[in-house]
């Protein structure tokens, strides 16, 4: 296995190691040559008006930053209030809606009920008529309901963005 070994990588002399580590050394502490004077450059001075140009587009690109950075949070934030408000009215709107179907619910089996005590198809008729009336406002009522609380809930999410707009279209 050893000879395996030797085969893939030859061994190098230690002596042409440390030759090459003297050599190296030596290079190294060696006094490096002094440039040509053609070659060197005198230090440049900047000119007055190009580092007060300097100065003042820094200052404009900080000032710039700040405000992306303000806008960039006021968004944020609006976004937040938005989403806030829509998850506020879709739990609303689930409530209302959990709360139609519970009282439709309620209401057949009161019908129902009602009709196993009838006693002549007359009033199994009556009954039936009265209860589709009933049925009919209800709903008619459930859904002007809900319509109300969608537009309200509309407008309260769109409210913020209108005020973005404003504010942005004056600023302009």
């Amino acid at each position: 296995m050893v000879d395996e070994v030797e085969k893939i990588t030859p061994a190098k002399p230690v002596k042409d190691i440390a030759e090459k580590t003297v050599r190296a050394a030596k290079l190294a502490a060696a006094p490096k040559p002094e440039m040509p004077e053609a070659f060197t450059m005198a230090p440049v001075e900047m000119p007055e008006v190009f580092r007060d140009v300097a100065e003042k587009s820094v200052k404009q690109a900080k000032e710039q930053y700040e405000k992306m950075r303000a806008a960039a949070e006021e968004a944020t934030d609006l976004m937040e209030d938005q989403f806030e408000t829509a998850r506020n009215g879709f739990v609303e709107l689930n409530a209302k809606a959990i709360e139609a179907a519970k009282a439709n619910a309620d209401a057949t089996f009161r019908f129902a009920k009602d009709v196993l005590a009838v006693k002549t198809v007359a009033e199994i008729i009556e009954l039936q008529t009265s209860f589709a009336r009933q049925q009919f406002d209800m709903l008619s009522a459930q859904a002007k309901e809900m319509q109300e609380l969608m537009a309200k809930y509309s407008a309260e999410t769109q409210q913020p963005m209108k005020e973005a707009f404003t504010k942005m279209f004056k600023a302009a």
